[in-house]
């Protein structure tokens, strides 16, 4: 019987993970595909989730964080115009190749049991729980979902906000001489492309790697090179681009109400729900929701309090603290989907007026 078994090996649930083994739980995590692995993301992490990950992460990964490339500004181009703000503090720009590689060793580390290629096949009981495996049959107390945005543990993945549109997510890296140290947003009918500079522990110059991360309507694009040729500035920017990794692809990207909990399982990270990507605090909440999981249910395992107790707590924090960044982007989501017409004063307002784009920024925070 382990205190708690947590499926899923990404930020949230190895986040999660850790944040119970330290306090003593006897931790069991599982893992479709197996470390180190290219995901899309764009990669970026925000100044909120650093002092998280730095406790999370064993004290051998500090390099991860002294060769991460920093990114003090973010660009959006539309409509032919740049809006620049301020990205105080500095974001960080960690390659998921090495963050969930280093993650999940650090979780080893606390006493983790971690198994990858494991999938989860079904769960059974409402606390203590039985889940089946393709290694096996495992009991636990507690149970947390950090899946992902869609499995065959989630239900299936209906859009209610776009009934009938399929979106893709596409995400490759490329050598660029001297990119500009900010994530730059170039959004165009159907979708948008990030881009930002990145380093890895494969000894690549900073100033060598750019992340592109694109997420695109399935009938506008389905490869990077048809996204690149989308936005003006984008194609004449990536002209001389050459591949440093094999694309990777997702979909469907769902959006949904957030779901906290659900049958007496903490869901966390996209398996709770999907921000929109642009906002670039994916990495972030993630982090942060596995963690506020774990915390939650350490007075359960002390026998304080009880599972249900444990699991309406964590959605009264996760409402108050985490769901209020899925609302506001999914605004400004909504207002940079306006007709071009209706899009231009809009613009104008935040190309003038640098402490209201600055105040949305920090509102998806």
């Amino acid at each position: 019987m382990y205190d708690l078994i947590v499926i899923g090996g990404g930020p949230a649930g190895t986040s999660a993970a850790i944040t119970c083994a330290r306090a003593g739980a006897r931790v069991l995590l599982f893992e479709r595909g197996r470390f180190p692995r290219h995901k899309v993301c764009g990669e970026f992490v925000s100044a909120e989730s650093l002092d998280l990950l730095v406790d999370l992460l064993a004290p051998r990964y500090a390099r991860l964080f002294a060769d991460a490339v920093r990114i003090p500004r973010a660009r959006v181009f539309l409509d032919g115009r740049a809006i620049a703000t301020p990205v105080d503090p500095p974001a960080a720009s960690i390659p998921r190749l090495d963050f969930d590689d280093a993650l999940w060793d650090s979780a080893e580390q606390c006493g983790v049991d971690g198994r990858q290629q494991v999938v989860v096949q079904g769960i059974s009981g409402t606390g203590p729980f039985l889940v089946k495996t393709s290694g096996g049959t495992f009991a636990c107390r507690a149970l947390i979902n950090a899946s992902g945005r869609w499995s065959n543990l989630s239900p299936a993945p209906v859009d209610a906000q776009n009934p009938g549109v399929k979106w893709l997510g596409l995400k490759g890296h490329f050598a660029e001489s001297s990119p500009a140290t900010s994530v730059d947003l170039y959004f165009f009918d159907g979708g948008y492309c990030g881009v930002q500079p990145v380093n890895t522990r494969d000894g690549a110059a900073p100033s060598a790697r750019v992340n592109a991360c694109a997420m695109v309507r399935a009938d506008v694009a389905s490869t990077l090179p048809e996204v690149f040729l989308r936005h003006a500035a984008l194609r004449e920017r990536s002209r001389a681009w050459k591949p440093l990794s094999d694309p990777v692809s997702t979909s469907p990207l769902v959006f949904r109400k957030p779901q906290a909990e659900r049958d007496g399982i903490l869901m966390a990270g996209d398996a709770a729900a999907f921000v929109d990507p642009f906002v670039g605090d994916g990495i972030s909440l993630a982090l942060r929701s596995g963690s506020l999981a774990g915390q939650c249910l350490q007075p359960f395992f002390a026998g304080k309090i009880s599972l249900p107790e444990a699991a309406r707590g964590y959605c009264g924090l996760y409402e108050r603290r985490l769901a209020p960044v899925f609302r506001t982007s999914s605004k400004i989501r909504r207002m940079l989907s306006w007709p071009q017409s209706l899009r231009a004063p809009l613009l104008r307002l935040l190309e003038k007026t640098p402490r209201i784009t600055g105040y949305l920024v920090s509102k998806t925070r």
